[in-house]
């Protein structure tokens, strides 16, 4: 089974590149790869919780995050150093997820088989 790794490093509204990144991780999964998500820089804030993507114009995609373990995505990495850096704790993440530290991230990469960045 291939094993893909997607990071999200831009911030979630402004550009199509999180939904695209999102679309890319469950149509991916539907095929059977192993699919792991790596949130980092401002990729962290496309989990906070209670965002209103309608209130600018854009469409909310961020509730699809929830549909993540229909598709056996089990994997979400999200960046300590990011989320400090940031302000942010696990308390305001939408979904469960594993608080990472760099080397860590690092380890997931090199068991990817392919790595996408949004």
């Amino acid at each position: 089974m291939k094993k893909l790794a997607i990071i999200f490093r831009r911030a979630p509204h402004g550009s199509a590149s999180g939904r695209e990144g999102l679309d890319l991780a469950l149509l991916s999964a539907s095929f059977e790869q192993e699919v792991s998500l790596i949130f980092t820089d401002e990729g962290v804030l496309t989990l906070l919780k209670q965002q209103q993507p309608e209130l600018i114009g854009c469409k909310d995609y961020i509730a699809t995050l929830g549909a993540l373990p229909l598709y056996d995505i089990d994997t979400v990495l999200v960046c300590k150093q990011s989320l400090q850096e940031l302000g942010l704790g696990r308390t305001e993440l939408v979904i469960p997820a594993t608080i990472c530290d760099n080397e860590q991230i690092r380890q997931a990469l090199l068991d990817a088989d392919e790595v996408m960045v949004f």
